[in-house]
Protein backbone atom coordinates (compact mmCIF):
# COMPACT_ATOMS: atom_id res chain seq x y z
CA UNK A 1 0.00 0.00 0.00
CA UNK A 2 1.26 3.31 -0.57
CA UNK A 3 0.67 6.84 0.91
CA UNK A 4 -1.65 9.09 -1.82
CA UNK A 5 -0.31 12.27 -3.02
CA UNK A 6 -3.11 15.08 -3.75
CA UNK A 7 -2.85 14.18 -7.40
CA UNK A 8 -5.22 11.83 -8.85
CA UNK A 9 -3.12 12.05 -12.42
CA UNK A 10 0.12 11.43 -10.43
CA UNK A 11 -0.98 8.73 -7.69
CA UNK A 12 -2.35 6.36 -10.94
CA UNK A 13 1.60 6.47 -12.02
CA UNK A 14 2.63 4.68 -8.40
CA UNK A 15 -0.03 2.07 -9.24
CA UNK A 16 0.04 -1.14 -11.32
CA UNK A 17 -0.62 -1.82 -14.78
CA UNK A 18 -4.17 -2.45 -16.34
CA UNK A 19 -2.39 -4.19 -19.18
CA UNK A 20 -3.64 -7.30 -19.87
CA UNK A 21 -7.23 -6.38 -18.27
CA UNK A 22 -10.29 -6.92 -20.13
CA UNK A 23 -12.72 -5.71 -17.23
CA UNK A 24 -13.66 -6.04 -13.83
CA UNK A 25 -16.79 -7.22 -12.37
CA UNK A 26 -18.13 -5.44 -8.98
CA UNK A 27 -20.39 -7.72 -7.17
CA UNK A 28 -21.99 -7.31 -4.00
CA UNK A 29 -22.01 -9.74 -0.75
CA UNK A 30 -24.31 -12.00 -2.35
CA UNK A 31 -22.11 -12.73 -5.85
CA UNK A 32 -24.53 -10.53 -8.15
CA UNK A 33 -22.59 -8.32 -10.64
CA UNK A 34 -24.10 -4.79 -9.65
CA UNK A 35 -21.61 -2.50 -12.26
CA UNK A 36 -18.37 -3.52 -14.74
CA UNK A 37 -15.80 -1.12 -14.79
CA UNK A 38 -14.18 -2.19 -18.19
CA UNK A 39 -11.09 -1.21 -19.50
CA UNK A 40 -11.40 1.60 -22.25
CA UNK A 41 -10.94 5.79 -22.30
CA UNK A 42 -12.83 7.33 -19.12
CA UNK A 43 -13.39 3.88 -17.63
CA UNK A 44 -9.66 3.15 -17.17
CA UNK A 45 -8.82 5.27 -13.82
CA UNK A 46 -11.61 3.99 -11.94
CA UNK A 47 -10.20 0.45 -13.58
CA UNK A 48 -6.72 1.12 -12.09
CA UNK A 49 -7.68 2.00 -8.83
CA UNK A 50 -10.21 -0.72 -8.21
CA UNK A 51 -8.24 -3.57 -9.77
CA UNK A 52 -5.41 -1.81 -6.72
CA UNK A 53 -7.63 -1.90 -4.21
CA UNK A 54 -8.81 -5.62 -4.60
CA UNK A 55 -5.41 -6.63 -4.83
CA UNK A 56 -4.10 -4.73 -1.78
CA UNK A 57 -7.67 -5.78 0.47
CA UNK A 58 -8.97 -8.42 -1.20
CA UNK A 59 -12.54 -6.52 -1.25
CA UNK A 60 -13.49 -3.28 -1.06
CA UNK A 61 -14.97 -2.55 2.33
CA UNK A 62 -14.64 0.84 4.37
CA UNK A 63 -11.17 0.35 4.85
CA UNK A 64 -10.40 -0.08 1.05
CA UNK A 65 -13.19 2.51 -0.08
CA UNK A 66 -11.30 5.18 2.46
CA UNK A 67 -7.83 4.42 1.05
CA UNK A 68 -10.00 4.56 -2.60
CA UNK A 69 -10.89 7.60 -2.01
CA UNK A 70 -7.73 9.27 -0.83
CA UNK A 71 -5.90 7.82 -3.91
CA UNK A 72 -8.52 9.84 -6.24
CA UNK A 73 -7.81 12.76 -4.87
CA UNK A 74 -8.99 15.85 -6.22
CA UNK A 75 -12.13 13.45 -7.86
CA UNK A 76 -13.49 12.92 -4.14
CA UNK A 77 -13.92 16.23 -3.45
CA UNK A 78 -15.44 16.83 -7.03
CA UNK A 79 -17.84 13.86 -6.43
CA UNK A 80 -18.78 15.21 -2.78
CA UNK A 81 -20.44 18.42 -4.10
CA UNK A 82 -21.68 16.81 -7.53
CA UNK A 83 -23.49 13.35 -6.51
CA UNK A 84 -23.99 11.07 -9.65
CA UNK A 85 -20.54 12.83 -11.43
CA UNK A 86 -18.34 10.38 -10.51
CA UNK A 87 -20.34 6.95 -9.87
CA UNK A 88 -17.02 4.84 -9.41
CA UNK A 89 -16.43 7.57 -6.00
CA UNK A 90 -19.63 7.31 -5.12
CA UNK A 91 -19.62 3.70 -4.82
CA UNK A 92 -16.92 4.04 -2.46
CA UNK A 93 -18.83 6.63 -0.22
CA UNK A 94 -21.50 4.01 -0.15
CA UNK A 95 -19.49 1.50 1.31
CA UNK A 96 -18.56 3.81 3.66
CA UNK A 97 -21.68 5.03 4.46
CA UNK A 98 -23.72 1.33 4.78
CA UNK A 99 -20.78 -0.36 5.92
CA UNK A 100 -21.81 -3.00 3.21
CA UNK A 101 -19.08 -4.59 1.30
CA UNK A 102 -17.83 -5.59 -2.62
CA UNK A 103 -16.07 -7.93 -3.86
CA UNK A 104 -14.03 -7.15 -7.03
CA UNK A 105 -13.71 -9.81 -10.25
CA UNK A 106 -10.65 -9.38 -12.71
CA UNK A 107 -11.42 -10.63 -16.15
CA UNK A 108 -8.00 -10.53 -17.94
CA UNK A 109 -8.47 -9.79 -21.83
Amino acid sequence: MFTPTASFKDNLQLLPSVDGISHINIMDSAGAIVDIIENKPGKQGSLVVYQYLAEVFGRIDAKAAAHGLEVFAEHTVDAKSRPGAHPNIDRLLDVIDTGKSLDVQVVRA
